[in-house]
């Protein structure tokens, strides 16, 4: 393990020609991920609020699955770059095949979960809602699930080409996908009039186009990571243990993280159908918000894992520190380009002057606090689990949102009147308590001694 201070930095693994080709790539995408999502939204606007909500209330599960199988991506991601951090090509390639498989065998079992248990999911899960969405989110529920297996296919291919640091072929791939999903959208709304089932069709056919080009391009034996040409699983339990050591960890937290948003979703609920849109609308534009520090822990993974592998811990603390200023940097950048556009943005949304004036309220609240709490309460946990330290951040983050997140929406926004608003002010609290443990525990350095190949 190398802990002597550097100074000559022309020997790091990644100089910043090598960061921009990471993480441009990453923005790009994330962005254009983001885009598809409020376009989304904006085209079944036109069908009516109470398509917005349905369709709203389904992507939070849907979001609960994404975050799943990136967690698994992840898991995989780190794994692979560690072996390349040491130079083992070999096992990084092996522990991709794995993590493909693994991946898809994990989806198929989950859609069959959902459709069997749609009923709990309209009913039980969502609350009362009103019989109008509640129709809105049926639709879009049965299409949108066989989906599942496809998007768990690109999220572990497209981890493990950021995991190699060619973040450009899943940029590619996601602009084809994205192309056919906004086309389709447009087709399906504006000229058949399909309504929900316009949005839904083309996420189902986009994610599996992105899927097989994915995979397509992963058995390319020339690439520094590819997977075996074979459609027979061989699990090797061993690079499978290690994979899940940082997939389920991470899992559980994204999961959990995103189940509190489900619950508190209830919550919203009972402030009326003008608490759901605004919600969900805020929930759209306050991404853009984030967006840059959302591809920065993609780039945290790739970057950490690598030097991680190498057993050079003096580059993890310089590339961390530098990720965290590049994020605060280019978070004002977007926050304020949202604030200048918003006006526009909540009028595309068709918006009554109730809901418009919530959601102007919460994206200020939102983005204000993003720029100064946001990147330590999310950088600093990718540079843990990319060293293998992915347990405590699960614990962390799980007390964090359990008693901030969902408690203190209650407190707030039932008990002190404070609504949907509210909701989004305890979203914040849970960031100031994360940042507080995170520095701890990332100070105190025990995080160093879990790298796991």
């Amino acid at each position: 393990m190398k802990n002597e201070v550097k100074t000559d930095r022309s020997g790091y693994l990644f100089d910043n020609k090598a960061l921009l080709a990471l993480i441009i790539p990453l923005i790009i995408e994330q962005l254009l991920a983001v885009l598809v999502g409020m376009a989304d939204s904006i085209m079944i606007a036109s069908v009516g609020e109470a398509a917005v909500s349905g369709v709203s209330l389904v992507d939070q599960i849907m979001v609960l699955l994404i975050n799943l199988f990136g967690a698994l991506a992840t898991g995989g991601a780190v794994v692979a770059g560690q072996y390349l951090g040491q130079k083992n090509q070999k096992q990084a390639c092996r522990a991709a095949t794995q993590l493909v498989w693994f991946i898809t065998v994990s989806a198929v079992v989950i859609t069959v979960i959902v459709y069997a248990c749609k009923f709990f999911i309209l009913h039980g899960v969502f609350g009362r809602i009103e019989q109008d969405v509640m129709g809105h989110a049926n639709t879009y529920l049965m299409i949108v699930t066989a989906s599942i297996p496809f998007m768990a296919l690109y999220n572990g291919g497209a981890a493990i080409f950021r995991a190699m640091g060619n973040s450009k072929v899943s940029m590619q791939v996601s602009i084809v996908m994205n192309i056919i999903n906004v086309a389709g959208n447009a087709l399906l709304i504006y000229g058949f009039h399909r309504g929900t089932e316009g949005v839904a069709i083309p996420t189902l056919v986009s994610r599996m186009v992105a899927a097989v080009l994915i995979i397509a391009l992963l058995v390319n034996q020339t690439r520094t990571l590819h997977i075996e040409k074979t459609l027979r699983y061989r699990p090797d339990w061993r690079l499978v243990k290690k994979i899940l050591s940082i997939g389920i960890p991470n899992g559980l937290e994204n999961s959990m993280f995103q189940l509190g948003k489900i619950l508190v979703l209830s919550l919203v609920s009972t402030f009326g159908t003008y608490a759901i849109a605004a919600n969900a609308v805020s929930n759209a534009v306050a991404l853009f918000q984030i967006l840059p520090g959302m591809a920065m822990t993609l780039a945290a993974t790739t970057v950490i894992a690598r030097c991680v592998g190498a057993g050079d811990y003096e580059q993890v603390r310089y590339y961390n520190k530098k990720l965290i200023m590049i994020t605060h940097i280019c978070m004002v950048v977007t926050v304020g380009a949202i604030f200048l556009i918003l006006p526009f943005i909540l009028k595309a949304y068709h918006l009554s002057d109730l809901t418009a004036g919530v959601t102007k309220q919460i994206l200020y609240f939102h983005g204000i606090s993003a720029i100064l709490i946001w990147p330590v309460s999310f950088i600093l946990p990718a540079t843990f689990r990319a060293s293998g330290d992915a347990k405590a951040c699960m614990y962390i983050s799980i007390l964090s949102m359990w008693i901030f997140r969902i408690i203190f929406s209650y407190i707030l926004g039932k008990y002190m009147g404070l609504g949907v608003f509210g909701i989004w002010v305890a979203m914040v609290i849970d960031w100031i308590f994360r940042v507080i443990c995170f520095a701890i525990r990332y100070f105190r350095g025990s995080w160093k001694k879990k790298a796991i190949v």
